[in-house]
């Protein structure tokens, strides 16, 4: 048999922590939960990994974990989370990537993703590393192997990115069908334009890269993707299976594969993660197809054409990575202007350059690689307790108890800068959203660490800059004005 069938679930949440507590603040609007990501796991994480499937006369006939027959990212601070808040969801994860191995021939169903969601076009060179190795890093942690695959936020990409991603040995990423240009069969020279989702989705590409490496790409279906997060294809899941096996047809290798919102099964749509239970069920019990990941099919069918990519591309916004930094008008759904999305990319930017120019000034006293250093310190944010181990592993000359705290909290500073980048601050209608104010507090205490090692006012600059973002909203006057009223008054303690 080969016909295929890969479902992808990216399930994310992004990082609400307190920056100085380590703990999330009570979110009245999800409620009757603490807050959202308790609220998200109990109506999608957790419920997707114990599906009753029942028979046509009601008889329950087994129980299915999905994660275990799909393919699948976690983001690393939601799974951070989870961890130490709901161990009975963690564990039923990192059991299914186990139990998938089983299922597709030593190929497991997790893939990592980078760090906490950046849109890597938009990041510097250095911060698109460490979102790489930190992402490496955390799955290496949680699944105990090394990763094949990574998840790029937003499938937002760059060849910059890709070089990164071989540089790193992942040797796949998932891909929008807008975000392909042009193709060619492998050792031919002639290409066909492919732009405006003339892909073909049901193949593995092989993109080759200016440093001569290469990176696989799969862009999946479009249509079924979007029908089964904006329409009613979770209304049934024979009828979603059906959809997905009526496509196959019998000339070659043929993978049909989807990539969605992992919250769409459960949480954005009640009872999705049934239908998708019963849609894994539906195509394990046909003889037409088999279900699949990625790392299997490209081993069983190495690419045989090449792709380019558009450069600045992504799978949420029309326009390229616009919504990450412009008044583009995606993400409008709520009504008003996203004028302040340009003036608050231009703070966090002027934030990341002054601290990444105090860190490396601070840490040449060390006499060590301070980007180096910060890509191992993913190891204590995993393992706090490993501090004596760190500096004697990673610095050559012994550092005294005062000189490590320094360091320690100027890595905490790039923690921070890294965090305040993450996408979902610019991706809805509002500066003043949740998702704005928690970037905004990541920068706060960017700040006022970085004011330590600093003697002109940082934070004077950084909301003079945010006094050009203007908000929707009339008890706002801008970006600034929140930031007073709301992000300087997040409690430290």
């Amino acid at each position: 048999m080969d016909k295929y069938i890969c479902i992808h679930g990216h399930f994310y949440q992004p990082p609400r922590e307190n920056p100085w507590t380590g703990k999330i603040e009570k979110q009245p609007s999800a409620a009757p939960y603490h807050d959202w990501n308790e609220r998200i796991t109990a109506e999608c994480y957790e419920s997707n990994s114990h599906c009753e499937i029942f028979d046509h006369s009601g008889i329950k006939v087994k129980d299915l974990n999905n994660y275990a027959h799909i393919s699948f990212n976690f983001g690393p601070t939601l799974l951070s989370w989870m961890e130490r808040s709901n161990k009975k969801a963690y564990e039923s994860i990192l059991r299914a990537d186990v139990e998938s191995i089983e299922n597709f021939n030593g190929h497991g169903s997790a893939i990592a993703q980078v760090y906490n969601h950046i849109i890597m076009p938009l990041a510097n060179e250095r911060d698109k590393k460490t979102q790489i190795v930190w992402g490496i890093k955390d799955f290496e942690y949680r699944f105990k192997r090394r990763p094949v695959g990574m998840w790029l936020a937003e499938t937002a990409v760059d060849t910059a990115t890709l070089e990164l991603l071989a540089e790193n040995d992942i040797r796949f990423t998932i891909l929008a069908p807008r975000q392909a240009k042009r193709v060619r069969e492998i050792g031919k020279d002639s290409w066909e334009s492919v732009a405006y989702e003339k892909i073909d989705p049901f193949r593995a590409y092989l993109c080759k890269l200016p440093s001569g490496k290469s990176i696989n790409l799969f862009f999946y279906d479009g249509p079924i993707s979007q029908d089964i997060a904006f329409d009613n294809l979770l209304a049934n899941g024979e009828s979603f299976a059906d959809r997905l096996l009526h496509i196959l047809f019998h000339t070659r290798a043929q993978l049909v594969h989807i990539a969605t919102d992992g919250e769409t099964y459960g949480h954005h749509h009640n009872f999705g993660n049934k239908a998708l239970a019963y849609c894994l069920n539906h195509i394990m019990n046909n003889e037409h197809a088999k279900l699949s990941v990625y790392s299997e099919f490209i081993e069983k069918f190495p690419a045989e054409y090449e792709v380019e990519i558009f450069e600045d591309s992504s799978w949420s916004c029309m326009h390229g990575v616009e919504r990450w930094r412009d008044d583009c008008g995606c993400g409008s759904e709520g009504g008003g202007q996203q004028l302040w999305r340009a003036p608050l990319r231009r703070a966090m930017d002027w934030l990341v350059n002054e601290s990444a120019n105090i860190f490396e000034k601070q840490m040449q006293k060390f006499d060590v690689n301070p980007w180096e250093i910060r890509n191992h310190y993913i190891d204590l944010i995993l393992e706090n307790n490993k501090t004596t181990e760190f500096f004697k592993t990673h610095f050559s000359k012994r550092i005294n108890e005062r000189s490590q705290k320094k360091i320690l909290t100027l890595l905490d500073m790039q923690h921070q800068s890294l965090l305040m980048q993450t996408s979902c601050g610019w991706f809805f209608e509002e500066i003043s959203r949740l998702e704005g104010i928690q970037i905004m507090a990541y920068a706060r205490k960017c700040l006022e660490i970085g004011q330590d090692f600093c003697f002109r006012s940082l934070e004077k600059k950084y909301c003079k800059l945010l006094e050009e973002a203007p908000s929707n909203m009339p008890q706002f006057k801008n970006g600034a004005d929140i930031y007073q009223k709301i992000v300087k008054k997040i409690p430290r303690s």
